[in-house]
């Protein structure tokens, strides 16, 4: 009996084991399918956390301005400092004694040369004029009358040249009259501009008293001291920069005048002329200025801005955009004029250097670029 009923449990068991496969089989790929939803759910949220290091570190990364190492001239320079001046100034004095009755010039007044520039009363000279005039009229006709009468044996030739030579005293104190009478009228030597008046109309002056000073300011000057050694290799005609003292973004050419043949043997300098060529208006007479002579040029020097080398003690080095990195490099230095420094080595042409935000920069960190 029992084996009657156990006949068809036994046809039906390998269908239900098929069935219980599949079963079991469905329900794997469901804890499968439950598993690889977690995974994609972690992934999903891995992948804004990646996103934000990626924000944080370019915030982080320090904004730097590049420029690139370029090839150009760079010179060294003598530099000295010393006031501008006019080449040709003078003061003018009186040369006679009197009251001034005319003043014809004022200070800041540019005159041509021989122009008068100050009349003093003339009466006493002119009568010392007539006086002179006189005094040649009669010595010239007493040596008349001596020529004739030695002619007739009636004076002696000693007699004759007594006349002469009174003829001739006169003719000097004539000319020396004529000369104070001049002197009476102050003229300018040369075309030039008045710095300063020293007198007043009505006032008496005498020999020596000062009436004016006058300055031609074509050229300007400037006279500076350098020590022997340094003079050596300068010559006349050489070109030299200059700038003002007082705004140093006021700068202009000038040329070298001419070099003392001397050394001062107190200081153990020569003194070396200067002069401006075409200064700016806004260069006055007297300004202080910096001359910079041309000691040495490099025409293809390795050049890169001033703010971008650091220095430590004595090495000197500079970051350099690599990628987004900063590079640290070692350098060694040259030359400098201006803005730029000569890089003699650690760079070449090309490379970008960091010119700010590298203060707190290490090699290897993070740059980002600013926008110009």
């Amino acid at each position: 009996m029992f084996d009657e009923v156990e006949k068809p449990f036994r046809r039906r068991r390998p269908l239900l084991i098929v069935v219980l496969a599949v079963v079991l089989g469905l329900g794997g790929v469901g804890i499968l399918r439950q598993s690889g939803g977690v995974s994609e759910a972690q992934a999903a949220t891995a992948a804004p956390t990646e996103k934000a290091k990626d924000e944080k570190d370019k915030k982080e990364a320090a904004l730097v301005a590049l420029a690139p190492v370029e090839v150009g001239p760079v010179s060294a320079y003598l530099v000295a400092s010393a006031n501008l001046v006019a080449e040709d100034e003078v003061k003018l004095v009186a040369e006679a004694e009197g009251r001034v009755v005319e003043l014809l010039a004022e200070e800041g007044a540019f005159v041509q040369k021989g122009q008068k520039l100050v009349q003093i009363d003339r009466a006493d000279a002119q009568l010392a004029v007539q006086k002179a005039e006189l005094g040649l009229r009669n010595a010239s006709l007493s040596w008349e009358r001596n020529e004739k009468m030695a002619a007739e044996k009636l004076v002696s030739p000693q007699d004759v040249d007594k006349a002469r030579y009174e003829r001739d005293v006169a003719k000097h104190a004539l000319d020396e009259a004529r000369r104070r009478l001049e002197k009476t009228e102050v003229r300018a030597p040369f075309a030039g501009k008045v710095t300063l008046r020293s007198v007043q109309n009505g006032q008496t002056v005498k020999p020596g008293d000062a009436l004016f000073t006058l300055a031609d300011y074509d050229p300007l000057v400037a006279r500076i001291f350098l020590p022997e050694r340094e003079v050596l290799d300068l010559k006349p005609g050489q070109e030299a920069q200059m700038s003002l003292k007082a705004r140093d973004d006021v700068r202009f050419r000038g040329r070298i005048q001419r070099i003392s043949p001397v050394v001062d043997t107190q200081s153990g300098t020569v003194k070396v002329t200067v002069e401006a060529v075409q200064p700016p208006a806004s260069v006055r007479p007297g300004a202080f200025v910096t001359v910079g002579l041309v000691r040495e040029t490099r025409p293809q020097a390795l050049l890169v801005p001033k703010p971008a080398v650091i220095r430590e003690l004595s090495e000197a080095f500079v970051f350099v955009a690599d990628g987004d990195k900063a590079k640290k490099k070692a350098v060694q230095t040259g030359l400098e004029e201006g803005d730029k420094v000569e890089i003699t080595g650690g760079l070449a042409k090309g490379e970008r250097v960091i010119t700010s935000g590298q203060g707190a920069l290490k090699d290897g960190a993070p740059i980002r670029v600013a926008k110009s």
